[in-house]
């Protein structure tokens, strides 16, 4: 009797190599769990910095990730269906921000808004500033973030296709009603995923905030800055709250892998 089995094509040599790959994953972690002082651990995370930081990193986080959707979907629906000269180019310029170094684009943003900036002066003379402000934070992770949310939705609307779309044009619908009415909604579990994501990369930012913005208690500590002080002056302190951040973020990413796998193809009445 044939036992039938589905086919993985994965040599079994390769699930050692990832288990490799899962454990300097899941070490680092499990150490940092292993440090922790579980005693104090609430006293640590509820001190009055720390609460300040956990706040000020939501609040910035939201409203970075806001910037990002008001911006990203703009730019995705032009990316995945526009055709223009130059195309590749500011797709290269938009994925940027992934590779490159956060404290290099803290300075950028620096050399533009701040006072002596490309921008910051006229800015200055109008009474706004925005470096080292709560401003220039949500700038930063918004700046670091941006490129999640256009990944994620420009993978979703080319694999959704434009059929929907070109129907719904030749029944007469505007360009703005076919984006309202079905572009959008059949592409909304690859925006909220990189929503989600943007979110979890605004929270953990870190050079860029520290270069852009600075470290003021209340202003623009957030809580990576936070945990990088309590570094050299509280360990304990420091491993805590790395927990609470790695907590939030694991519970984000899961967040949005959950959307992704229960989520469902529209169904679009043109």
């Amino acid at each position: 009797m044939i036992r039938r089995s589905g086919y993985h094509g994965i040599p079994r040599w390769i699930y050692v190599i990832a288990a490799v790959g899962g454990l300097l994953m899941v070490l680092p972690l499990a150490a940092m769990l292993l440090r922790v002082n579980w005693p104090q651990f609430i006293p640590l995370i509820t001190s009055e910095s720390s609460l300040a930081a956990l706040s000020l990193s939501l609040r910035t986080s939201a409203a970075s990730t806001v910037l990002c959707v008001v911006l990203g979907v703009p730019l995705a629906l032009v990316l995945a269906r526009g055709e223009f000269p130059g195309q590749r180019l500011l797709r290269s310029f938009v994925l940027l921000p992934l590779v490159l170094p956060p404290v290099v684009g803290g300075l950028a943003l620096l050399y533009t808004f701040g006072r002596q900036g490309l921008l910051g002066k006229s800015l200055e003379l109008a009474g706004i500033q925005i470096a080292f402000s709560t401003s220039a934070v949500v700038l930063a992770q918004a700046f670091v973030a941006l490129p999640f949310l256009v990944v994620s939705l420009e993978g979703a609307l080319r694999s959704a296709g434009s059929r929907y779309e070109a129907v719904a044009a030749t029944l007469g619908a505007r360009p703005t009603t076919v984006l309202r009415r079905v572009t959008l909604p059949l592409v909304l579990p690859g925006l909220a995923s990189g929503a989600v994501l943007s979110f979890a990369r605004s929270l953990g930012e870190f050079g860029a905030t520290l270069t852009f913005a600075g470290s003021l208690e209340g202003i623009t500590r957030t809580l990576p800055l936070e945990i990088y002080l309590q570094r050299e002056a509280d360990a304990d302190a420091a491993v805590a709250l790395s927990l609470v951040l790695v907590a939030v973020a694991v519970a984000v990413v899961g967040l949005s892998y959950g959307r992704r796998r229960s989520s469902t193809p529209v169904e679009v009445q043109p």
